[in-house]
């Protein structure tokens, strides 16, 4: 009498041994040295930010004699540095109160009409078939590559002289003013956020069930009723995630604002008022710690919020199951 092991197929070995290996890993990254490894890493990551909020109440002489770490030894401390970067009178203050309301004046834009203008062509791009699909998603990959600064100056002249072709102005200048240039800072950051914009977001989307879209279809359902009633609910992680990175960037960018917003108190972001704090000497140190903590609040917040999606965005596109 003769026994058979059976054999498994050679999908089902890989997958078996795949699963191992990811148990294997999944311990290891559970292991108390793992844990230890991951605590010192966080303890040393927020050592910077935990010192600048020290910085940020203690007294001016304390700051300007003692370093941060003397807290302890010392605790004196103070909103002193606060009250005068907000709402200090006077010009080496801060007042960073009406600062505060441009930046926010520049990044909820800059993050809404990317965000609405990628979610629609990462839609198109996956479930609406065209000629010259899948070179146009291609072109607006290989657009990732292109570094900011080479497009910046096309961009200014853009605005500035407008847009002639044969001695026939198609598009004059935009010749913006004060609050005006806000839309300049908005148009740019739209431009410069799209690419990733619509590669993350059509790769979320491209994975949705397939037998989702064509029973929506079946149902009589419309491209923009299933876009609105069915995609945009399931892409929210995706949503989130970019919507994370976009507003750091923006709130913390000082380049494009700075070029095409100018850097009056009109237009002016945060971001430029810090720069123009740090002087060239750094005198007002107090201060200057006060204000970049004030600058880090909204980020944090946004960042707290919404971290539950953040994962799940990274990741969309990059398991089909």
């Amino acid at each position: 009498m003769t026994t058979t092991t059976p054999t498994l197929p050679a999908g089902a070995q890989a997958t078996g041994k795949t699963a191992t290996t990811a148990g294997r890993v999944r311990k290891r990254l559970n292991s108390r040295t793992a844990t230890v490894i991951s605590v010192v890493i966080a303890v040393v990551w927020t050592i910077p930010t935990f010192g600048l909020l020290v910085s940020s109440v203690r007294p001016e002489d304390q700051i300007k004699s003692n370093g941060w770490w003397t807290f302890f030894t010392d605790p004196q401390f103070t909103l002193e540095n606060y009250q005068e970067v907000l709402f200090g009178s006077s010009s080496s203050s801060g007042q960073l109160a009406s600062y505060f309301i441009n930046s926010l004046a520049i990044t909820i834009p800059s993050v809404l009409f990317p965000l609405a203008f990628a979610s629609l062509a990462a839609y198109a791009l996956a479930w609406i078939n065209f000629k010259g699909r899948d070179w146009m998603y291609i072109a607006i990959f290989a657009l990732q590559i292109v570094p900011l600064q080479m497009a910046i100056v096309p961009l200014l002249k853009f605005f500035s002289t407008g847009v002639s072709l044969g001695g026939v102005t198609i598009m004059p200048a935009w010749d913006l003013v004060d609050e005006q240039k806000f839309a300049q800072v908005w148009f740019a950051h739209t431009c410069f956020a799209l690419p990733f914009a619509v590669f993350l977001l059509h790769n979320f989307i491209s994975q949705l069930p397939k037998d989702l879209m064509e029973a929506a279809r079946v149902d009589g359902a419309t491209h923009p009723k299933i876009f609105r009633t069915i995609v945009l609910p399931l892409i929210t992680p995706a949503i989130a995630a970019f919507g994370i990175f976009q507003f750091l960037w923006v709130w913390n960018d000082l380049l494009v604002a700075l070029i095409f917003a100018g850097g009056g108190n009109e237009t002016a972001p945060l971001t430029v008022r810090l720069a123009e704090m740090a002087g060239t000497r750094g005198n007002e140190w107090q201060r200057l710690t006060a204000g970049a903590f004030v600058s880090m609040i909204v980020p944090l917040v946004v960042f707290l919020s919404l971290q539950r999606y953040f994962v799940r965005g990274l990741l969309a596109g990059s398991v089909k199951g």
